[in-house]
């Protein structure tokens, strides 16, 4: 199990390194780390885990896995969009509208 998380770990660190250097150019660093877009790019990080551990376990079949990292995709193009329409953050209105499509994909990741 130890083994495990420890994987896990070291997978979703190198996830955030890659995603803030590609990010990270085209933006300032506040905007990259502006605390709305963590929390936002957190979850959706932390769904791809859940996804991939539970099509790991045979939970999810391989197509449900593949239309739920579609969903999340959509989400993280959403979410640039949005930002960028506001100088690299996000409004209290978009993250709950983000967060509301990250609840509709949740529920459906285990079932």
């Amino acid at each position: 199990m130890n083994a495990k998380k420890s994987a896990l770990l070291v997978i979703m660190g190198l996830m955030l390194v890659g995603s803030a250097a590609t990010g990270a150019s085209a933006e300032t660093r506040w905007q990259a780390d502006h605390p709305r877009r963590v929390e936002v790019n957190h979850r959706l990080k932390t769904q791809a885990v859940r996804i991939r551990e539970e099509r790991r376990e045979g939970e999810l079949s391989a197509r449900k896995a593949h239309r739920l990292n579609i969903a999340d995709r959509h989400i993280v193009r959403q979410e640039r969009r949005m930002a960028s329409m506001h100088r690299g953050h996000l409004t209290r209105a978009q993250q709950h509208r983000l967060n509301r499509e990250e609840n509709k994909t949740s529920r459906q990741i285990g079932r």
